[in-house]
């Protein structure tokens, strides 16, 4: 007998951060706790949703043509491996690339070091209409910066209130954030970073530095759990995403994305003509008839 479709409640609600009561210990990075059970019937969802998030994006992008403000933010974190590339391939890649805006963010270059820590971020913010997707983001200044002792502890912790700040004031701006921590276990990192290196196809993405960050695991997840709970605020909340399963991954993150599209539910601009005007001189006085 077929699998039946999910039946979907909130996804937002079952992964938004609380700061009152989150506990990353507590979240299984293998878990299914709402939407499709497997692989096929996570596939067959996400087929759908593909269809009305590209129907929305459309949307947006008219609106931001037409003058609008407008636009989303989707915020990638996660360990190596947690699959923040894979999330992009198979989520940003449902809806028209015309109206996406990708940043990558990497270790800052000597340039960007001379500006404040924000400068870099603030640059790579998706413009009207569009939808923009962070790799990484400006998330590493109080993640890697702590954990690697780059600033002093008073720098980083002074950034929380920074960072909220700044999203508070994107929201304003009328960009809708979604910030998604992609969650995996140490096993499940070892294993992808085996697969790496096993795979002369995948080799590419396997850096020997990778294994550093690897033996600092417990310290980032402590410096995760409190990234997520000091900067999940009404308007910009955060996420936890259990990503042990891809497949379930790219469901969650999708079905976050959708949700959020539906909450703006974008319109298309009127437009500055009269249509039936237009079609009359179209027909009766077409310069190439």
């Amino acid at each position: 007998m077929a699998e039946k479709s999910p039946r979907v409640q909130s996804v937002s609600d079952a992964f938004r951060v609380d700061p009152e009561s989150f506990d990353l210990a507590g979240v299984d990075p293998a878990a299914t706790p709402v939407g499709p059970r497997s692989k096929a019937a996570a596939a067959r969802d996400l087929a759908v949703v593909g269809e009305e998030l590209d129907r929305l994006q459309e949307a947006l992008y008219a609106e931001g043509v037409g003058g609008g403000t407008r636009r989303v933010l989707l915020v990638l974190q996660g360990m190596d491996t947690s699959g923040k590339g894979g999330t992009i391939r198979h989520v940003a890649g449902l809806v028209n690339p015309q109206g996406l805006r990708i940043a990558s963010f990497k270790k800052p270059t000597r340039a960007e070091l001379r500006h404040d820590f924000l400068w870099r971020i603030r640059r790579q913010v998706p413009p009207p209409g569009h939808i923009g997707v962070f790799d990484r983001s400006h998330y590493e200044d109080v993640l890697v910066a702590r954990v690697d002792n780059l600033v002093p502890a008073t720098e980083w912790q002074r950034r929380y209130r920074r960072i909220n700040a700044f999203e508070r004031e994107l929201a304003d701006e009328g960009v809708t954030i979604v910030k998604c921590f992609l969650h995996i276990s140490p096993e499940r990192q070892r294993d992808r970073l085996i697969a790496r290196l096993e795979d002369p196809l995948k080799r590419w993405k396997y850096n020997p530095a990778d294994l550093g960050a690897r033996g600092k695991f417990s310290r980032y997840q402590v410096a995760y759990r409190d990234a997520l709970v000091k900067c999940s605020t009404p308007a910009a909340p955060w996420f936890a995403v259990p990503s042990d399963r891809k497949w379930y991954r790219n469901w969650v993150v999708a079905r976050l994305l959708l949700e959020a599209l539906r909450g703006l539910a974008p319109a298309y601009p009127q437009p500055s003509y009269d249509p039936a005007v237009e079609l009359a001189r179209l027909r009766d006085a077409d310069p190439l008839r």
